[in-house]
């Protein structure tokens, strides 16, 4: 419980801090900025398809400035990222070309403004999906293989780690693990994967049991 308090202790300074009131301000933002990562005055917050419209490139923006107001983690999420029925229209004209401006906006920003080379730029979901079409045009959700967009930190760009068949359907050569990803980005925060904390009972609780760092992007 000690330790719980101190990380709220530290949560709630760093909410209430100026520096971090000032992250949170986009209006504070050059309108060709909140341009380059996709925003638009059209965009209706009561939308269930939020990543659809410009939410989530803001949400990609807030993120830079966090990184830049010294925040050592930030999760953006994409909701209703799903594609069910008429995935190759809601793909093509959907999400794809607003993921592509709003992350590539992010990787430029990051870059331009020196934070890039210390800061991992992970893009993942939690499943991929199914090789076979359905009946709706679409495609669900698929555990057995599924891919990450990894830049930034110690990574060189310009390379794929690993592939799968010609179907999409399993791994073929060189397949990785989540656990493997998060290997990754604990290495790059500097977190001990082998150390061992005690849960409420005292049991030592080991914090990634297995996964290796893809020493393929470095």
């Amino acid at each position: 419980m000690d330790a719980i308090s101190k990380f709220q202790q530290q949560a709630f300074g760093i909410l209430s801090s100026d520096k971090a009131r000032k992250a949170f301000d986009l209006d504070a933002e050059r309108d060709s900025t909140r341009d380059r990562y996709g925003f638009t005055a059209r965009y209706d917050p009561m939308d269930p398809r939020r990543c659809s419209a410009s939410a989530f490139s803001q949400r990609l923006l807030l993120g830079r400035r966090l990184v830049e107001a010294g925040v050592r983690l930030v999760t953006v999420d994409c909701r209703w990222w799903d594609t069910h029925v008429e995935g190759f229209d809601s793909m093509r004209n959907g999400f794809l070309p607003r993921w592509d401006q709003a992350y590539s906006a992010l990787i430029e920003d990051l870059d331009q403004r020196g934070l890039l080379e210390t800061t991992l730029v992970v893009a993942w979901g939690e499943f991929g999906r199914t090789p076979r079409v359905n009946k709706n045009s679409g495609r669900d959700h698929y555990p057995n293989v599924f891919s990450a967009a990894i830049a930034g930190g110690p990574v060189k760009g310009g390379r794929v780690v690993g592939s799968s068949d010609s179907k999409g359907a399993f791994p073929k050569d060189n397949p990785k693990t989540p656990q493997d990803v998060l290997a990754t980005i604990y290495q790059h925060l500097g977190v001990d994967t082998e150390k061992h904390y005690l849960d409420h009972s005292g049991r030592p609780i080991i914090t990634l049991p297995f996964g290796e760092p893809l020493h393929e992007l470095a």
